[in-house]
């Protein structure tokens, strides 16, 4: 089934030409079906390129979603046209009174500042609590994994020494959650970040599970015990030359950035990377909307604030 979206949105050619199953609103109106509506919280700087790699992920199910994207306002986005985020976005102000099944916040090159220093952070603050009221089910993406533990459970980000930069191992230790549904019991996930959590942190919050992790990148996925929050410290929406764009565009700047790991082949930059967490990347996405999302979210979307917050839905 498809994503439904505008067709004047430049992700729409995109995907059409990828034969990703792509449906204007139009169409989508003249089924009898209620579709899935997820807002995709984009803080990314090249926001249509973020754009066109979670609509990949979010159109690979037979369910109908409609997506929504959403800027913070507190924020001057540089890297994209205003005239894309007046026509294709909308601010909180303009949503704030309505419900949706999922809720995606993407990552942001912020990790450096403090959380507080952010100049959006008061106003990511007032969304993240609005998801617990009107959103059944929140994933948290890489920064945004680091702002959700921080501000829901007051879990510290340390920063790194170097970056952590590349594809990595991930070990399922939930298999049986439905996140993790037909996982391998090893996959692999691209990082990009300057910044982690400490497992120690994590297991002091009882409503927090580690549901994946890496000897060598750390928590990857951790989930609250309710099934409505993830925080994903990886990338796994990122396309095969996404690690590439970065690396290139760190030694542009004279970074001092290492190749990034197990990605190219014989670490060779000039070859053509591998692509090596598609599967792992549409069966997470796949299983967040089919199990953590449609077989348990109440069909009147407005009756998600009578839900009991603390313990309703589960792993």
């Amino acid at each position: 089934m498809p994503i439904c979206i505008s067709p004047e949105l430049p992700a729409y050619k995109i995907l059409a030409k990828e034969n990703i199953f792509v449906m204007d609103m139009n169409r989508a109106a003249h089924q009898d079906i209620r579709p899935l509506h997820v807002l995709v919280v984009n803080l990314m700087p090249k926001k249509i390129e973020t754009e066109c790699q979670f609509l990949r992920l979010l159109s690979n199910t037979p369910l109908q979603v409609e997506v929504e994207f959403l800027h913070v306002s507190s924020h001057i986005c540089k890297n994209t046209s205003q005239n894309h985020l007046a026509t294709f976005y909308r601010t909180f102000s303009e949503i704030n009174d309505q419900y949706y099944d999922g809720c995606i916040i993407t990552g942001a090159p912020v990790e450096h500042l403090a959380f507080e220093e952010v100049d959006y952070w008061e106003e990511l603050c007032i969304i993240m609590e609005w998801t617990k009221s009107h959103v059944f089910s929140t994933m948290h993406i890489c920064w945004a994994a680091f702002a959700g533990l921080y501000y829901h459970f007051h879990i510290p980000k340390f920063l790194l020494p170097k970056k952590m930069f590349g594809v990595f191992p991930q070990y399922v230790l939930e298999p049986h959650c439905q996140l993790l549904r037909g996982f391998n019991d090893i996959f692999h996930a691209p990082h990009s970040r300057h910044a982690e959590v400490h497992r120690e942190d994590i297991e002091k919050i009882s409503k927090l599970c580690i549901l994946t992790e890496s000897p060598i990148s750390g928590v990857h996925i951790v989930a609250n015990q309710n099934g409505r929050q993830y925080f994903i410290t990886g990338h796994s929406e990122y396309n095969r030359f996404t690690l590439r764009d970065e690396y290139l565009r760190d030694l542009k700047k004279g970074a001092d950035i290492q190749l990034p790991y197990q990605y190219f082949p014989n670490d060779d930059s000039s070859q053509e990377p591998h692509y090596s967490w598609g599967c792992s990347a549409n069966l997470l996405f796949f299983n967040w909307l089919n199990y953590c999302i449609y077989q348990l979210v109440p069909y009147d979307l407005s009756l998600l604030e009578l839900y009991n917050w603390e313990w309703e839905a589960g792993l």
